[in-house]
């Protein structure tokens, strides 16, 4: 976002080394792959630069922007071989894997999705704004062809470039075999810029003047009733999603809190996690001295690891730097990760209505011999849920067909009778 709004604001003159700069240090510290945002951007300037003839000056900011993003480079390589014991160039290692790794390696291997996943994903998260972004480059053509004589070219490939990362970074995403919701991260200032883009353009077809023109045949407190119902509905729907998703799903970070009770939280004690081990949130929600361990479930990956504690004879922080024993980049399992469940004190499972058992997921919930309910939470059965009650928050209300209605079921946190 930083880099995006440097190239953008050409007040003072154009602010290029800053826009490298900061797009650099997106990719140095954070993902390698959002650099390709600033692709339109330098596309631009190199168009300007043959235009302008100022080539010498372009090539400056340039040489300006990459030294800066060095530097954070040569920082982060710094720290990095100071916690790894070796050198390490982590963007490298994250391209690397990702596109070079070869075959039974690289991102496929953890699953995945059809070409219209990110369609549909953000559909779901951004509603009318997904399609008032992507609607962007039509509606900017379609206003060229209308306002020819009033907008320069110079306007137009500005607006152009504006507009081109979201659907570049769009399409890159979706030729991609493996995908996740978090890989349009980058991409979400764009998408709210193309947005804007589209609605400041809608408006200005509604809110024209021109006598000559369809919209000034109708009175202005309709077309302003319109829009103003438009906006609701539009922020209506991102409120109904964002709390439809936080009561469907927040009970993994409601459960933790009570092994903060008297007499709960020992070091000798663990959690243990079957089938529900990627709910899990991170070892920061136990209490000191308590570790996280994975029973066996269905799920035949690999499992996280663990960082090597040791004090005496591996220097300084040697967590960072020791392999986890069994780990591999190959998703292949490593029996080594697995804990006997014998020995769990606390364990977390769920029970859903629209759920089977299994051997190796038994619904330990019932085995109320062994394990009493130490708290427990109300998690959205998707399985028994309707479409429209998956997509959006549907209130409990009697009058609403049961149909409609969500349907829960419960995650709990259990405690070993035996130590009760």
């Amino acid at each position: 976002m930083l880099g995006m709004s440097a190239f953008m604001d050409w007040s003072g003159g154009p602010r290029t080394a800053q826009g490298i700069m900061w797009f650099g240090i997106g990719g140095i510290v954070g993902w390698p792959f959002a650099t390709a945002l600033i692709m339109p951007f330098i596309v631009e300037e190199l168009v300007l630069a043959s235009l302008s003839r100022e080539g010498i000056e372009v090539f400056r900011r340039f040489l300006d922007g990459t030294v800066r993003s060095l530097l954070v480079l040569a920082l982060q390589v710094a720290i990095d071989t100071f916690f790894y014991h070796k050198v390490v160039l982590i963007p490298w290692r994250i391209v690397s894997y990702n596109i070079f790794a070869g075959s039974g390696r690289g991102p496929n291997i953890f699953g995945t999705e059809p070409w219209d996943f990110y369609i549909r994903n953000l559909l779901l998260n951004f509603n009318i704004w997904f399609l008032l972004a992507v609607a962007a480059a039509p509606l900017l053509a379609l206003q060229r062809l209308l306002q020819a004589p009033t907008r320069t070219k110079a306007t137009l490939l500005r607006s152009t470039v504006f507009i081109f990362p979201f659907y570049m970074w769009l399409t890159i995403f979706s030729a991609q075999a493996h995908k996740e919701e978090r890989f349009m991260y980058p991409a979400y200032p764009f998408l709210a810029l193309n947005a804007a883009i589209a609605l400041h353009i809608i408006l200005s077809f509604v809110g024209s003047s021109d006598p000559q023109g369809l919209m000034s045949k109708i009175p202005a407190k309709i077309r302003l009733a319109f829009v103003s119902a438009f906006v609701i509905l539009a922020i209506d729907a991102g409120v109904l999603r964002t709390i439809g998703v936080v009561s469907a799903y927040r009970a993994p970070l409601q459960l933790y809190g009570a092994l903060r009770q008297s007499g709960m939280a020992k070091p000798d004690r663990t959690v243990c996690m079957g089938k529900e081990w990627y709910r899990f949130p991170s070892s920061y929600h136990l209490p000191n001295g308590m570790r996280a361990k994975f029973v066996k479930s269905a799920f035949d990956g690999l499992l996280p690891g663990e960082f090597n504690e040791a004090q005496i004879g591996f220097g300084f922080f040697s967590g960072t730097w020791l392999i986890p024993p069994g780990m591999n980049d190959q998703n292949i399992a490593d029996p080594g990760k697995y804990f006997d469940i014998d020995h769990c004190m606390f364990l977390v499972d769920s029970s859903f209505p629209g759920s089977r058992t299994s051997p190796l997921e038994p619904p330990y919930m019932l085995d109320t011999k062994t394990w009493e309910a130490l708290r427990c939470s109300s998690f959205l059965d998707t399985s028994q849920t309707s479409v429209f009650g998956r997509i959006l928050w549907v209130p409990d209300w009697d009058f609403i067909p049961q149909r409609f209605r969500r349907q829960w079921g419960r995650l709990c946190l259990l405690r070993r009778r035996s130590m009760a």
